[in-house]
C-alpha cells in the first residue's frame, strides 16, 4: 500500500457543508435587499418634505441599512442559541416581554404616536415590545403545548392556563392600542393549539369565541368601526375614511403589469400615507407591478413553506418544541403578511401592521429576522441529527472503494 493511499485512508472525507438551509436565508436575504430598495424609493419624497426629518432625504433609508445590519448581527446571536435554552428560559421569555407591554403604557415612558402609546424611547432607536411579544409568544406557546401534549385533552389544565397569559398579553396590546398585534398573537396561539392536538370541538368553539369578542372590540370602537365599515367601499368618502385604501388603490392600479419603473410612483409624492411602512406594497405595484407583488408574496410563500418543512422534519425527530416554534413562526409571518397585503388591496380594513422583512421599522425588522435564525438553527440541528448518518455511510463507500482498489 502506498504511502499516498494509506494517508487517504486516515483522512476523513469532505462532505459539503448542508447543515444550513440556504434557500431560506436566500429567501430572507432578497426580501432583505428588495425592501432596502422599495424603502428607498418610497421614503425619500416623504423624508425631504418632513420637518420632523429635518428634510433629509435619506433619513429613513440610513436608518433602514442600519437596521438591516442590527437584524443580521441579532440574527446571528440568535443562530448561536441552542433551542434547549430557548425552552428552558420560555416563562421568563414570555414574562419579560408582559413587563415591557406593562412599561410602554407608563406616562412619559412610552411614545405616543398617531394617538397610540407603542413605543419604548432608548435614545439612538425605539423598541416596539409588541413585535418583541409575538416572537415570545411563540416560544412560549410551544413550550407550554410541547410539554403538556397529554394533558391538551383537559380545560383546566390545558387550553385554561395558555388562554389566560396569552389573554393578559393581548390585554395589554389593546390597551396601546394595537389591535393589528392582538390579532396576530391570538392567531399564534390559535394556530399552535390547533397543531398541538386541541379537540377539534374546542376548536370550534374558541373560534366563535375569538370572532365574538373581536367583532365586539369592532363594535364598541367608533374609531375601529369606521375602518371597518370604510374600506367596504373607499370610494364613498375618498378624502375621509376611505383615503389611504383609495390612494392604494389608485397605486395598484397605475401600475397594472410592469409598473412604472422604479421611482416613477407618484401616489408616494405625499398621497399615500405611511408609503414607506404600512404601505409599502402599494408602491411596489405601482412602480413594478404585478410582476412586482407576485415577486414579494413568492418569497414569502417560499419563507412560510420551508416553515412548516422545518417543523414536520424537527416532529418527525420527535422535536416537538422545535416544531412547534417553527410552526408558530411560518404561523406568525404569513398571517401578518396576509393581514398588510389584505389591507393594501383593500380585502380587509386598514391596520397598523408592517409588511414583515420588508417594510421600514426597526423592531419589526430585527424580531422578524431573530424569528429567521431561530428558524435555521432549527432546521439546523435537525440535519445535525441525521448528518451523521449519511457521513457514516459516505466514509465506509469510500474507504471500501480505496482498498478494493489497492487489492
Amino acid at each position: 500500500m502506498t504511502p499516498y493511499v494509506k494517508r487517504l485512508l486516515r483522512t476523513r472525507p469532505r462532505a459539503r457543508n448542508t447543515l444550513i438551509d440556504y434557500s431560506l436565508l436566500y429567501a430572507a436575504l432578497c426580501l432583505a435587499a428588495f425592501g432596502f430598495v422599495m424603502v428607498y424609493s418610497a421614503s425619500i419624497p416623504y423624508a425631504a418634505a418632513s420637518k420632523s426629518t429635518n428634510h433629509q432625504p435619506l433619513y429613513f433609508v440610513i436608518r433602514h441599512g442600519i437596521n438591516l445590519l442590527l437584524g443580521g448581527v441579532v440574527g446571528f446571536a440568535v443562530f448561536k442559541v441552542p433551542m434547549r435554552l430557548w425552552q428552558r428560559f420560555a416563562p421568563w421569555l414570555f414574562a419579560f416581554g408582559l413587563v415591557l407591554l406593562a412599561i410602554v403604557l407608563v406616562p412619559h415612558v412610552g411614545k405616543v404616536v398617531n394617538g397610540s402609546r407603542r413605543w419604548i424611547s432608548l435614545g439612538f432607536t425605539n423598541l416596539q415590545p409588541s413585535e418583541t411579544m409575538k416572537l415570545f409568544a411563540v416560544i412560549f406557546a410551544a413550550d407550554f403545548i410541547s410539554r403538556r401534549f397529554h394533558l391538551m385533552g383537559s380545560f383546566t389544565k390545558g387550553l385554561l392556563p395558555l388562554a389566560a397569559a396569552i389573554g393578559l398579553a393581548g390585554g395589554l396590546l389593546l390597551l396601546e392600542p394595537d389591535f393589528g398585534s392582538t390579532v396576530v398573537v391570538c392567531a399564534i396561539t390559535f394556530g399552535l393549539l390547533f397543531l398541538g392536538g386541541m379537540p377539534p370541538i374546542w376548536f370550534t368553539s374558541l373560534a366563535g369565541v375569538l370572532g365574538v369578542g373581536f367583532f365586539a372590540l369592532i363594535k364598541l370602537s367608533p374609531y375601529r368601526m369606521a375602518r371597518a365599515l370604510g374600506f367596504l367601499n373607499p370610494w364613498a368618502d375618498p378624502l375621509g375614511k376611505g383615503y389611504q385604501l383609495s390612494h392604494s388603490l389608485i397605486a395598484f392600479g397605475r401600475g397594472e403589469v410592469l409598473g412604472v419603473g422604479l421611482g416613477g410612483s407618484v401616489e408616494k409624492l405625499s398621497y399615500l400615507p405611511e408609503a414607506h411602512t404600512d404601505f409599502i406594497l402599494a408602491v411596489v405595484g405601482e412602480e413594478l407591478g404585478l410582476v412586482g407583488v407576485a415577486s414579494v408574496l413568492s418569497l414569502f410563500a417560499v419563507i412560510v413553506w420551508k416553515a412548516f418543512g422545518i417543523g414536520l422534519r424537527a416532529a418527525k425527530l420527535e422535536r416537538y418544541f422545535e416544531a412547534l416554534v417553527a410552526q408558530g413562526i411560518a404561523v406568525w409571518l404569513g398571517v401578518q403578511a396576509f393581514i398588510n397585503i389584505g389591507v393594501n388591496i383593500g380585502l380587509l380594513p386598514t391596520k397598523g401592521l408592517t409588511l414583515p422583512l420588508v417594510s421600514y421599522g426597526g423592531s419589526s425588522l430585527i424580531m422578524g429576522y431573530a424569528a429567521l435564525a431561530v428558524l435555521l438553527r432549527i432546521e439546523y440541528e435537525n440535519r445535525q441529527l441525521m448528518e451523521p448518518k449519511k457521513e457514516s455511510q459516505f466514509g465506509d463507500a469510500r474507504v471500501k472503494d480505496l482498498l478494493d482498489t489497492v487489492s
